[in-house]
């Protein structure tokens, strides 16, 4: 359905990366789709003057990479470029914001406007105060929303800083802290798949479930990204909010209704039910390790992380963390997170174990949910079932897949959806202040013990599964780390 009232969306950083890779293609599928309004436009900022046609034929050129020219719908294309414009904010311009304001004025565009802010994070502040100095942030007549990539500082004192300066000129209706993963189409699934089977619910609970792993590993490295990631970690990079995030989904109370207020209302509400690490027995609930040298499938040998960083560090590329919810739902069932770069596998899933019961044979059942988010969307169940044959006792397990996503699906980019809820108005899939203040609460004192250089960095080798130490958080001896539906037991 297309939207309901014109807007503009201003993009800052309209040359980056980002951009040219999720963006602008975004936007046109979108388009492509029918879901904005007609007199909807986009204002692209860059650094650099370029002229309309120019940029034009840059916008052609990524949207024909991205799509191809097979069966491109020229007219769609036209439509596309007939609602872009570029505009040059001269950093060396005292004047430029006010220039900015002028142009989008002159050229009769909507005054609801949208400002997607795709640049780096010490940017952020700055570019508000010079958007509310020109008069630009003004809800009087029209809404004004303003969208910020994460990190949302580097640990609570840092966010409160960002929060304080980016305040006084917004509200927190106008503000839409992305985290990308929360626009991943199985990450939304996982409250429809909760909250709308009914046999679900009856045991999603402690009575029922004897512990839920949150996973998210790479056999990615660092890479060029050395600088960046030694001064982040794996714990800051995905488990503060990439993983945080999903296992809210996966743990939070049903909403009174599926509205974004409701939604994130009921996420707060979980985060802050988690249990603060004791750090009087900090080893045996949290652990980090880093990639040596090994050899990664399909890529070959590979260095480890220090030979990559070139110097020592403390830093993480493994990072393993058991919580406990404090509420009536989830008390004293353990949660084990994890997140890793240079592992077996590429795969980000949510793996429910079951408790075990005694059966008339003496054997326990060994029963799994697994919600997988990446690379397969899916829903996986194992269960025990008799074999076939005279043996009375003589059990195997079997599984149950279901892939979320058919051949006829439309697929739909992350930021594709993120995109259109900016436009739109729905905050749902984007972070409350108070939800960043609960996940920085939970993760600040294991940043801050980190420091201590007594408390060990293990390793593993690049290419292999878990390290063996890191079982050390686990509460029972028979809970092992769970491997994705994609890898044979």
């Amino acid at each position: 359905m297309t939207q309901n009232e014109a807007s503009t969306l201003v993009l800052f950083g309209a040359k980056g990366n980002l951009a040219r890779v999720k963006l602008i293609p975004g936007l046109f599928k979108l388009d492509l789709a029918n879901k904005l309004h007609p007199n909807m436009k986009i204002v692209s900022v860059g650094r650099q003057e370029e002229s309309h046609q120019d940029w034009l034929t840059n916008i052609q050129n990524i949207i024909r990479a991205k799509y191809g020219d097979q069966d491109l719908d020229a007219a769609v294309l036209e439509r596309f470029l007939s609602r872009n414009i570029y505009h040059a904010n001269l950093p060396d311009d005292p004047e430029a914001f006010k220039k900015l304001s002028k142009r989008i004025i002159d050229e009769k565009l909507s005054q609801n406007l949208a400002f997607f802010l795709s640049v780096r994070p010490s940017d952020f502040a700055n570019i508000i105060d010079d958007l509310a100095a020109a008069g630009m942030l003004d809800e009087t007549n029209n809404w004004k929303r303003v969208l910020i990539e994460k990190p949302f500082g580097y640990d609570s004192q840092s966010a409160a800083e960002l929060q304080t300066s980016i305040e006084k000129h917004l509200k927190e209706t106008q503000i839409y802290r992305i985290d990308h993963y929360l626009g991943k189409f199985a990450l939304q699934n996982i409250l429809f798949t909760r909250f709308y089977n009914s046999f679900l619910e009856p045991i999603w609970n402690k009575h029922h479930i004897d512990h839920i792993q949150v996973t998210n590993h790479e056999t990615l490295g660092v890479g060029d990204r050395t600088t960046f990631y030694n001064a982040t970690g794996a714990l800051r990079d995905m488990m503060q909010s990439h993983i945080l995030q999903t296992l809210t989904l996966a743990t939070m109370e049903k909403p009174t209704a599926f509205s974004p207020e409701d939604i994130r209302a009921e996420k707060i509400k979980l985060l802050n039910s988690i249990k603060q690490i004791p750090l009087d027995n900090f080893e045996n609930n949290v652990f980090r390790a880093q990639y040596i040298s090994g050899e990664i499938k399909n890529e070959g040998p590979v260095k480890g992380y220090l030979e990559e960083l070139g110097e020592e560090s403390l830093v993480e590329t493994y990072a393993a963390v058991k919580l406990f919810i404090d509420n009536e739902r989830w008390r004293d069932v353990p949660i084990y997170l994890r997140t890793a770069k240079r592992l077996h596998e590429n795969a980000t899933y949510i793996s429910i174990k079951l408790k075990p019961q005694k059966i008339f044979n003496n054997e326990f059942s060994d029963n799994w949910i697994i919600i997988s988010i990446q690379p397969k969307e899916s829903i996986h169940i194992e269960m025990k079932t008799k074999v076939p044959g005279l043996d009375e006792t003589k059990t195997r397990k079997i599984q149950l897949s279901g892939g979320i996503r058919m051949p006829e699906d439309e697929t739909i980019d992350s930021y594709e959806t993120l995109l259109l809820d900016l436009i739109e108005g729905n905050q749902s899939r984007f972070l409350h202040i108070d939800e960043v203040n609960a996940q920085w609460r939970l993760i600040d004192p294991i940043i801050e013990k980190w420091q201590d250089k007594n408390i060990p960095v293990h390793n593993y080798v690049a290419g292999s599964t878990d390290p063996i130490a890191s079982k050390i958080i686990f509460e029972n001896d028979d809970q092992f780390w769970r491997t994705s539906i994609n890898i044979e037991d």
